[in-house]
This record gives structure tokens, C-alpha cells and sequence, in this order.
């Protein structure tokens, strides 16, 4: 019995020497060629990501361009390393084709989603930063990657979109801000030029309200009891209701100061006798 250990640990010995004898120097060398191309993707990488900054790029398509240049490089250096071992790429790129081909039924929900993704990162249509509106929800553009894209709002909530319900749908994108539209309602005795320009006080001076495009206060309308004024103005999306609600507050102060009084619906209502 102690025999035949002995022989297959000499056996194995053998292989294990014939093997570093026949493949050692190409063992090295693909050690070596994976150990510089991986210095070589790092280095490769960040020049493009310098370039991009250079060009202004936002980032996330900065972070695109360097992550696809990083795995490139990778791949072109394993290619090299399998060919220090005689071995060709072929019988692989045959066999994951094949098992692409199979797989693309079941995994047709995820693919469309990175190749929707890839279309938001090359044609931009909104970037970090951005606020968006899009299949009933609207946030601030947090993250975007290949598969889905992150958005932010004022509660801290992260919602998480599937690219494939962003690509060829109807896209709002307000960029930093949203829009604000509301009317008030004043009484026909009160001068409509007058509530204007409160309002507009009220606009002009608080910093957080956008300049460009400017606030808009007018005549929005003729109402049965009222005159409407309408107004349209932009927050930031961060701290939309916030602002919003202590602009409201001031409007409602100084109208109230000036003896303005919001209007509310009126009836006449005529009482007639009854014969008798």
C-alpha cells in the first residue's frame, strides 16, 4: 500500500516538474503581461478620465468612457496572456455566442435596460443633477448607470427607474428647478396692478426664487366673483415645498397688511313671497 502512494506522489511530482519544464517560462510570462496590463488599464483609464474633464464631459459619461477603456485593455491583455499557453480565443468567442444566443430570451428584460442605458449615457437627455419627471414620479438625477437610473427628492427618498421605462418616453426635465404655477384670487375692488407688485416684492426679494427664467405675476384671469393672478416662478427642487410654503406665508402677510383679502365664492340668493 505504501507502494502505491509512493508511486503517484512521484507520478505527481513528474507532471507537476514536466509541466513548469514545458510551460513554466510561459506561466511567468502571462503572470507578467497580466500584472503590467492591469497597470496599463489603470493608467490608460485615468488619462481618459483627465481628457474627459479637459472636454467638460459631465460624469457620468466620463465614468463610462473609462470604465469601457479599463475593460478593454483588460480584455485585449487576457487575450495576449492565453496566448503565451498556445491557446486560442476561437472555441470561446464560438461558445459565448452560442450562450448569448440562448440566454437572450430570458434575459431580454436586463439587456434592454443596459442598451437603454447606454443610449441615456451617450445622448444625454438629462444628466447628475438634473430634475426629471418621468412615468408619474420626478426627483433629482442621483446616479446613473447602465441598468437604472437614481433619483433623489426633497423627503430623501431614492427611487430607482429601469432604464427600459425612461428610453421613448415622454421626459420632463426641469434641470435644478421646478416650476411653481398658482393663481390667487382677489375681489374686483381691489386695484390688480397693486397685488401684482406685492407679490412681485415678495419674489424679488428671496434669493432661493430663480432669476432666469425670471418670475412671471399677471392677470391670469376674469373670474364670476374674482380677478385671478397668476403667478409662475422656479424653486429649487431640493427644497421645493419648503420654499414654497414660506412663500405663501409672505404673500398671504403682505396681502393682509395692504388690506387685500383673498376672494371667495359669492351667491346672491333672492327670497320671493309665495302668493298669500
Amino acid at each position: 500500500m505504501d507502494t502505491e502512494i509512493i508511486e503517484q506522489l512521484e507520478t505527481t511530482q513528474n507532471a507537476v516538474i514536466n509541466f513548469f519544464i514545458n510551460y513554466g517560462f510561459q506561466f511567468i510570462g502571462a503572470i507578467i503581461i497580466l500584472l503590467l496590463g492591469w497597470q496599463v488599464s489603470r493608467w490608460v483609464s485615468r488619462l481618459v478620465l483627465k481628457l474627459c474633464d479637459r472636454a467638460k464631459l459631465d460624469v457620468t459619461l466620463s465614468r463610462f468612457f473609462t470604465n469601457v477603456t479599463k475593460t478593454l485593455v483588460l480584455i485585449f491583455v487576457i487575450i495576449i496572456a492565453l496566448g503565451k499557453f498556445g491557446i486560442t480565443i476561437a472555441p470561446f468567442i464560438a461558445a459565448l455566442g452560442a450562450i448569448a444566443f440562448g440566454s437572450t430570451l430570458a434575459l431580454q428584460g436586463p439587456l434592454s435596460n443596459y442598451g437603454a442605458g447606454l443610449t441615456i449615457i451617450l445622448t444625454r437627455p438629462f444628466v447628475v443633477g438634473d430634475t426629471i419627471k418621468i412615468q408619474g414620479v420626478s426627483g433629482v438625477v442621483d446616479e446613473i448607470k447602465l441598468a437604472y437610473t437614481y433619483l433623489t427628492n426633497e423627503d430623501n427618498e431614492k427611487i430607482t427607474i429601469p432604464n427600459k421605462q425612461i428610453v421613448g418616453e415622454i421626459l420632463h426635465n426641469t434641470f435644478s428647478n421646478l416650476l411653481v404655477e398658482t393663481v390667487i384670487r382677489v375681489g374686483y375692488g381691489d386695484e390688480p396692478d397693486r397685488v401684482i407688485g406685492i407679490i412681485r416684492n415678495v419674489l424679488s426679494e428671496h434669493e432661493e426664487v430663480a432669476n432666469d427664467p425670471p418670475p412671471v405675476v399677471g392677470i391670469h384671469d376674469f373670474g364670476e366673483y374674482a380677478v385671478e393672478i397668476g403667478m409662475r416662478y422656479w424653486l429649487p427642487t431640493k427644497r421645493y415645498y419648503e420654499l414654497l410654503y414660506g412663500i405663501n406665508q409672505e404673500i398671504s402677510n403682505k396681502l393682509r397688511e395692504n388690506n387685500i383679502t383673498i376672494a371667495l365664492p359669492q351667491r346672491d340668493i333672492h327670497i320671493k313671497n309665495g302668493p298669500g
